[in-house]
């Protein structure tokens, strides 16, 4: 009975050495969101950055070059077309102002596109230009 519990043991001692001297295995490693990198200039002022795609919202982030007033909307859309969200920054004035905005975009795969505008102080649009996720 002692020889048939040792040699019990002795394979549970064993097991465990070898399970404990194994590497640890490595986990698996996740892609990158995907990015774009975005420029939408009028005269002297200019938006620059990159946008970030995330599974339900996207990432802007840049830096706003601002000759006279201006502010930049950003809007995400859909696959279908339909706005999913959109954010604006305040009013700047002739200066360099960097930013980072995040906009929602509640849907299964996140936002298809996203529009970014140059807009003067009355909100008018200026210049658009669309950029389509990757």
């Amino acid at each position: 009975m002692k020889t048939h519990l040792a040699a019990a043991l002795g394979s549970v001692v064993l097991t465990a050495g070898t399970l404990l001297g194994a590497p640890a295995a490595v986990g698996a490693q996740t892609a990158p969101y995907p990015t774009t990198p975005f420029d939408v200039t009028l005269g002297a002022s200019s938006v620059r950055g990159t946008l970030t795609w995330y599974n339900r919202s996207v990432g802007a982030d840049g830096t706003l070059r601002a000759a006279s007033c201006v502010r930049v909307s950003f809007s995400a859309y859909g696959a279908s077309g339909n706005e999913l969200g959109n954010r604006i920054t305040s009013t700047k004035c002739s200066g360099t102002y960097p930013f980072n905005i995040g906009l929602p975009a509640e849907v299964p795969g996140g936002a298809a596109s996203v529009r970014i505008c140059l807009e003067d102080v009355g909100t008018n649009a200026l210049k658009c230009v669309r950029y389509n996720r990757p």
